[in-house]
């Protein structure tokens, strides 16, 4: 599917033969960067950034790298090309052809799924607007930004298959994306972590680090999808999504590298004076941003996940590697209250959709604590970082609202309150981290409480000219 780059909407979805719809998007397309120029990126439109932008699907090469300035950014629709006499892989559906159009009984379902998933996209870019003022380093000034513009075209993804298949319905719930706003009180974002401030930059690695994975794991399940165009949207967003990953994963890495190197340097070990993240502050922010993120899973019980499922819309991650696709038989033992008591029980497979889906993200998710600890071995420090358990600090499903330690053991409220501090980021930890965000724009420099990344982007050097100042 070759890309059409010269259009004024890049796509590979041959928008130019369907006049109604290109106008309706091109209609869009000022609303859109008006609300970029809002509650994007503050400070940078100007300036060019180094950013790569989508010129194929192909994976073997589908990105241009280059300086551009965001607003001149080529967001566009891609999908991946259509996988001649494609089946439904899972539920009741399972082995007829895949659904080019909304099946009619599943539309309210569809176009919910569809409408949940866009809403996160604008939203992350509101949370981070403000973070290029307190940028640790060019590298990470672009990274932000090649994230942002990103998202913004993940929201094209979803606003072109609301516009395409959903008419008028579609169309106001692509003008209702641009008019929530991330915190606010009266149109506040859909999904909780998308309400969450990002106030610095260990906040910003911590969410791509832990709710961008969320991200990859439901792009993975829609990539199942029953409708093939979601299907084959989500599987060109997992390409991008990569990026959003690597720059939390390595980000908290970095942070953790830095704070090994500072707790040998500083002679009395105290890493806070010295001007540095301390092991414990880390260990409250991933429990934070962990908890939270588990959180967009949703209930570990659901009906929703299983109707999702039984109709084919939402699969399991990389829903080849099971056996069974229909799971009208099978059953997920799972442990949950009953008076104020944990009590296992065997719950049907199709209603433990979702915590299916959260096993393999904490996995993922432990994959990389490992790789930090690795760093602090190496380093020689004997002190190691950990997932929460996963019934810790839940505001969503069966644990919600009853007080669990790290550990996942009851707690009553005041045990809870007596401890929260020392689990979460407390004021201090927030003065601590906001005093650390002093702004380094200039070319091979970094600032001290967070190391230099091993490589630079597309084989250029840390010390490359990233975000050009006009």
């Amino acid at each position: 599917m070759s890309i059409q780059l010269d259009e004024k909407i890049p796509n590979n979805v041959d928008l130019s033969s369907d006049k109604r719809l290109q106008r309706a998007l091109e209609q869009w397309l000022p609303n859109y960067l008006a609300w970029w120029g809002d509650v994007g990126p503050e400070g940078w439109q100007a300036h060019d950034v180094y950013l790569r932008t989508a010129i194929s699907v192909e994976p073997d090469g589908w990105a241009h790298f280059g300086h551009v300035k965001m607003p001149d950014y080529r967001w566009g629709i891609f999908l991946q090309p259509r996988e001649a006499g494609r089946t439904i892989g899972f539920g009741d559906s399972l082995g007829q052809p895949a659904w080019q159009e909304v099946p009619g009984e599943f539309r309210n379902m569809l176009r919910r799924i569809i409408v949940t998933q866009g809403d996160t996209e604008p939203a992350s870019v509101e949370q981070q607007r403000l973070l290029g003022a307190s940028a640790p380093s060019l590298y990470d000034l672009r990274n932000l930004f090649q994230v942002n513009v990103e998202e913004g075209r993940h929201l094209w993804a979803m606003v072109y298959l609301l516009h395409t298949y959903f008419g008028k319905d579609g169309r106001e719930e692509a003008e209702g994306l641009l008019e929530r706003r991330s915190g606010d009180r009266d149109k506040p974002r859909i999904l909780g972590a998308f309400n969450q401030p990002i106030e610095n930059w260990l906040d910003f690695y911590m969410f791509t680090m832990f709710t961008d994975r969320d991200g990859k794991y439901q792009l993975y399940a829609l990539a199942e999808s029953g409708f093939d165009p979601l299907a084959r949207t989500c599987r060109f967003m997992l390409t991008e999504e990569a990026h959003h990953m690597f720059v939390g994963e390595t980000g908290v890495d970095r942070v953790v590298t830095r704070t090994a190197e500072l707790m040998k340097e500083a002679k009395d070990g105290d890493v806070a004076k010295a001007g540095g993240v301390p092991l414990a502050m880390i260990q409250r922010y991933i429990n934070l941003w962990f908890s939270l993120s588990e959180d967009l899973f949703g209930g570990e019980i659901s009906s929703n996940a299983a109707d999702f499922f039984a109709a084919g819309l939402k699969g399991r991650y990389k829903e080849a590697q099971y056996q069974e696709h229909r799971a009208l038989d099978g059953s997920y033992a799972m442990e949950v209250l009953e008076n104020n008591a944990l009590v296992k029980k065997d719950i049907p497979l199709r209603t433990a959709m979702n915590e299916v889906l959260r096993d393999g993200y904490i996995d993922d998710c432990q994959r990389a604590v490992d790789k930090w600890n690795r760093t602090l071995d190496r380093a020689g420090i004997a002190e190691r970082l950990r997932l929460p358990h996963r019934r810790f600090h839940r505001q969503q499903g069966i644990y919600a609202g009853h007080p669990f330690d790290i550990d996942g053991q009851s707690l009553d409220l005041a045990g809870w309150q007596a401890k929260r501090d020392e689990w979460l980021p407390s004021e201090a930890d927030k003065a601590h981290i906001q005093a650390l965000m002093q702004p380094v724009h200039e070319r091979g420099k970094i600032a001290g409480w967070v190391a230099a990344p091993s490589k630079g982007i597309n084989g250029n050097p840390f010390d490359f000219e990233y975000v050009r100042r006009s």
